[in-house]
């Protein structure tokens, strides 16, 4: 086995697409408090925070298309997480709601696409 063997087929990096990369940038750091690597006009990567390393990248596109999957992040205060959305100009598409587990609300994401923040709490 080496040393890779337990991330096999595990979700490794994901990139989300966005018609503006400074705004994008500018909602995430507000809403999230992401960093970033810049490696120009057309694209930047996503700093785990406090860290070197990358979780994912921002990607500029012409056009972004609705739907698709759904990229969900957990969060420990559900509706903190919500007024950080809204305060960096996310649009809530769906408020907080319950499900077998926890809860969740969805929004759409200044020039780009739909998200979704919940908590087992």
């Amino acid at each position: 086995m080496n040393a890779h063997s337990s991330m096999h087929h595990t979700i490794h990096y994901i990139e989300l697409y966005v018609t503006d990369i400074p705004k994008a940038k500018e909602f995430f750091s507000s809403a999230f408090q992401w960093e970033f690597n810049d490696y120009g006009p057309e694209y930047v990567g996503i700093r785990k925070r406090d860290s070197e390393g990358e979780c994912g990248g921002i990607c500029r596109s012409d056009t972004v298309v609705l739907g698709g999957p759904l990229v969900i992040l957990y969060s420990s205060d559900l509706e903190a997480s919500l007024a950080a959305v809204v305060l960096a100009g996310g649009k809530i598409t769906k408020e907080i709601f319950s499900f077998p587990g926890g809860r969740r609300f969805e929004f759409c994401v200044p020039c780009g696409h739909e998200m979704a923040v919940w908590s087992d709490q």
